[in-house]
């Protein structure tokens, strides 16, 4: 494909209900890079290049493609737990910390309670995003 042909090739491709990712480096790829769903700079390309992808290799090795990939499939996954668990908590002790148990058994949460379940709450979140730095490629 000719330099300036390859945005066109982007679209087309996205034409069809696809999602593309392109993997470029040079000045001429900038366009194809902006086009495409996911634009993969190699960290060793030119300025331009980097400037207008989503995500920059900073090898030149391009088996950074894969791991790139699979890193951020484990961010998503990671992303959707914290937000069930911070959905979970909220649920549940929202409605305790209103007094919802109050008519059934007398019981109040102190608010120093309610507060130290909000902050473990935000560790549990944060030590779960916290695994990504051990991430590994298989």
């Amino acid at each position: 494909v000719l330099p300036g042909g390859k945005a066109d090739v982007i679209r087309r491709l996205r034409a069809g209900d696809r999602k593309v990712a392109f993997v470029g480096d040079g000045i001429n790829d900038a366009p194809a890079l902006s086009e495409a769903d996911i634009g993969i700079a190699v960290g060793t390309g030119t300025d331009i290049a980097i400037e207008s992808a989503d995500v920059v290799l900073m090898s030149g090795d391009l088996a950074g493609v894969p791991r790139a990939t699979a890193l951020s499939q484990a961010t998503i996954r990671n992303i959707k737990e914290n937000l069930f668990w911070a959905f979970a908590y909220n649920v549940v002790l929202i409605p305790v910390a209103a007094g919802v148990l109050y008519p059934v058994n007398g019981t109040l949460l102190s608010p120093v309670f309610a507060a130290a379940a909000m902050g473990m709450s935000s560790v549990f979140v944060l030590g779960n995003a916290l695994r990504l730095r051990r991430f590994r490629f298989a």
